[in-house]
């Protein structure tokens, strides 16, 4: 009997180990292959986290196609400002005749004033239903940032490289509001992301590992 526990703890280290040998190897595995076009998954949030969002959209070219944006549930100002973008984009673009854009929505993370208790729960149960849609889109690249709906999505694509269905890169923005400290999405994804872009010096010297543009939005 204690022969069986013993080979079943070594198991269970070794099962944990190439575990964390694979997601080592996922996040810091960085070879990006030339191509035409980028499929982007953009993690859009309430309010502000939106419209940073679109005004870092507005630098990116066609190349970054198709876009497929991800909302929560509830959130219809969201939706209204990507659709209204997506057709000034067009308007812009005489050769965008038909913007190739998806809009996704998933079960928010967090509401306002909601328990941490809850919030975990219902982070889950996000993350549990946004992995079958990070699966289905296969993005080229994930964007986000701040909006708590952006953590279940980034841990989803980070599962598609660590189940070895396709490396995703993650970039993550943080917003031009968090000065000094980084918000809750900011201090978790700092360790997922592949690229994490700070608007303000302060925060590049607090996370020297971060890369700093100045202000983007």
């Amino acid at each position: 009997m204690v022969s069986v526990l013993i080979l079943a703890a070594a198991g269970a280290a070794v099962a944990v180990l190439l575990l964390a040998l694979r997601l080592w190897v996922v996040l810091h595995s960085r070879v990006l292959v030339p191509r035409q076009s980028l499929s982007l998954l953009v993690v859009a949030g309430s309010g502000g986290h939106t419209t940073e969002i679109l005004r870092l959209l507005e630098h990116l070219s066609n190349a970054y196609s198709p876009r497929h944006y991800i909302i929560a549930d509830t959130d219809e100002m969201s939706a209204h400002k990507i659709n209204s973008f997506e057709r000034n984009r067009a308007d812009r673009d005489p050769s965008t005749m038909f913007p190739e854009y998806f809009i996704h929505r998933i079960p928010r993370s967090r509401e306002v004033q909601q328990s941490w208790l809850s919030t975990m729960l219902t982070t889950l149960y996000s993350m549990w239903l946004s992995f079958p849609l990070t699966h289905r889109v296969k993005p080229d690249l994930v964007l986000c940032n701040g909006p708590g709906t952006c953590v279940p999505v980034c841990v989803s694509a980070l599962l598609l490289g660590i189940l070895g269905i396709k490396k995703v890169i993650i970039v993550y923005v943080e917003s031009i509001c968090r000065v000094e400290h980084l918000s809750l999405s900011g201090k978790i994804l700092f360790h997922l992301s592949d690229y994490f872009i700070v608007q303000w010096p302060a925060l590049k010297e607090k996370y020297p590992k971060s890369v700093y543009l100045g202000r983007i939005v």
